[in-house]
C-alpha cells in the first residue's frame, strides 16, 4: 500500500508541473462591462466594420502545437469574464516549424517550444 501510495505521489508531482495553457489578460480601460455567462455569447470576428471599443488584450500560451479552433474558446472565456462582445486580430507568434530539442534537453523540458496566441477584447458601440 506504501509503495503504491509513493508511485502515484511521484505520478502526480511528475505531471502537476506540466501546464498545456496560460491565459491571461491586460486591460486598455478602466471602464467595468458585465461578464458574459458562456463562451457562445462572445463572438470571433476576423475583421469587423462595426464601431467597438476595445477593452482588453487575451493571450494564451501553450506547450504543445495547437490549431486556432483549440484555443478560440480559451480566448473566448477570458474575453467573456472581462464583458467582451467578440474577440478580433487574432495573432500567433507559431509556425508551422516547431522547434526539435535534442535528446538531452528533452529529459529536461518540453518537447516543443512554446507558442503565445493574442486577441483583442472587444465590445460594440451603441
Amino acid at each position: 500500500m506504501t509503495r503504491l501510495l509513493f508511485v502515484i505521489s511521484l505520478l502526480v508531482i511528475s505531471f502537476s508541473g506540466c501546464s498545456i495553457y496560460q491565459i491571461n489578460s491586460k486591460d486598455t480601460t478602466s471602464d467595468y462591462y458585465v461578464p458574459k455567462t458562456s463562451i457562445d455569447d462572445v463572438a470571433y470576428v476576423e475583421k469587423t466594420d462595426k464601431p467597438y471599443t476595445e477593452i482588453a488584450e487575451v493571450t494564451v500560451t501553450t506547450e504543445r502545437r495547437q490549431s486556432l479552433n483549440e484555443i478560440l474558446p480559451k480566448l473566448k472565456q477570458e474575453a467573456g469574464m472581462l464583458g467582451a462582445d467578440a474577440i478580433t486580430d487574432v495573432q500567433s507568434d507559431a509556425t508551422d516549424l516547431w522547434k526539435a530539442l535534442s535528446s538531452k534537453e528533452k529529459i529536461l523540458t518540453n518537447a516543443y517550444i512554446r507558442s503565445t496566441f493574442t486577441a483583442k477584447a472587444i465590445v460594440w458601440k451603441q
